[in-house]
């Protein structure tokens, strides 16, 4: 399982803490499954973002990134998110990227603009199958999202920057394509396709490509034409997105300014097992809003759990755990799984009993990743 990381240069916001519960949850139902899950994840170290925000605040950009990469981490192990087994930099798998630049070069799907090297997508005949978009659709999200469509030189407005040059006043790396840096989207492959080691006999070289919904067009349709160019393969046998995060009715954003951050909220005194029950109230793959009252119904639902596990006896604990078991089983159904323990939260205020409470604990811990 492969899933896009953060790019450290602003703390854990809630959108991230959704992303990132989503595939804390899949790995966790694998793991229980009897699977050894194989998860990389990335961090975007180096990119435009951090090098613009380090410039705006007067800091080096490496140690903006340094501390953000950090109080991610902290985030995550407050909420007691899995680590995937490998995280790995953007600026330590530069080898790599040039490795992957190299062969899709060798293959003559690259092409020079000034001393900046594109990837030519369209070389891939079902490009835009992951997002079905059209054409027109494509280039304004990709305009939105980093991409350049409107270069002069370029072959087709939709190929994609895998190496830059060196900017002034920027770092760069010595590569055999010159001293410069990755893109984002190649940065991805390289590290997927090297990390999760692909089963040569397989058609997809991975099981799992996931993120936020906003990676899939570009991003993820554009690792994906890499991938299919570099082996003739399938990138992921499934995509998983993750819905969008939005605050009081707008969408929850860095150029909006109306982030909610995982660490404010501890720092505020919010309990993060009522933020990660919070985040799990509504479907993964739902856009949703984060709300007061949402925080609220989180907050009375954990205590209707917490007295539940507290009392002197629990009611039968059997069927809720199958229950739940077949709620993560169709699709990650989290808000069925959450109703079920509160049906049985209800059932253990009513005097029923039968239950085995470290059963329960158990299942709570290692298939929700909470713990009370």
């Amino acid at each position: 399982m492969y899933v896009c990381g953060i790019t450290p240069y602003d703390a854990t916001h809630l959108g991230h803490a959704a992303t990132y519960l989503t595939f804390d949850l899949i790995q966790r139902y694998l793991r229980a499954a009897g699977s050894h899950v194989n998860y990389v994840q990335n961090i975007t170290d180096i990119d435009d973002p951090l090098l613009e925000r380090a410039k705006r605040d007067g800091v080096n950009w490496q140690d903006l990134a340094t501390s953000q990469i950090e109080l991610f981490r902290s985030d995550m192990v407050a909420l007691r998110v899995i680590p995937p087994l490998h995280y790995i930099g953007a600026v330590e798998a530069i080898p790599l990227v040039v490795k992957a630049i190299e062969l899709l070069s060798a293959k003559g799907s690259t092409y020079l603009i000034d001393k900046d090297l594109y990837f030519e997508n369209n070389l891939v005949s079902d490009f835009g199958a992951l997002s079905h978009l059209d054409k027109k659709e494509m280039e304004s999200i990709f305009s939105q999202r980093g991409g350049d469509p409107l270069l002069i030189g370029k072959r087709d407005s939709l190929d994609c920057l895998v190496w830059m040059a060196q900017r002034p006043g920027e770092p760069g790396w010595q590569s055999t394509l010159g001293v410069g840096r990755p893109g984002w989207h190649i940065e991805c492959t390289a590290i997927a396709y090297e990390y999760l080691s692909p089963n040569s006999d397989d058609d997809e070289l991975i099981d799992i490509q996931g993120g936020g919904s906003d990676l899939i067009f570009p991003h993820h349709e554009m690792c994906r034409t890499q991938a299919q160019v570099l082996t003739g393969k399938e990138l992921a046998s499934v995509y998983v997105h993750a819905g969008m995060l939005g605050l009081d009715g707008e969408k929850m954003s860095k150029s909006k300014g109306n982030l909610v951050f995982v660490s404010q909220l501890i720092a505020d005194g919010v309990d993060p097992m009522v933020i990660k029950y919070a985040l799990m109230m509504s479907h993964y793959r739902q856009d949703r809003m984060w709300t007061h009252e949402v925080l609220e119904q989180a907050q009375l639902e954990v205590a209707n759990l917490k007295s539940a596990l507290g009392a002197k006896s629990q009611a039968a604990t059997d069927s809720v755990i199958s229950e739940i078991i077949q709620a993560l089983a169709d699709d990650l159904n989290t808000p069925r799984a959450l109703s079920a323990l509160q049906s049985w939260s209800t059932q253990c205020r009513n005097g029923e009993t039968g239950g085995d409470l470290s059963a329960m604990r158990n299942c709570l811990d290692s298939l929700l990743g909470l713990d009370f």
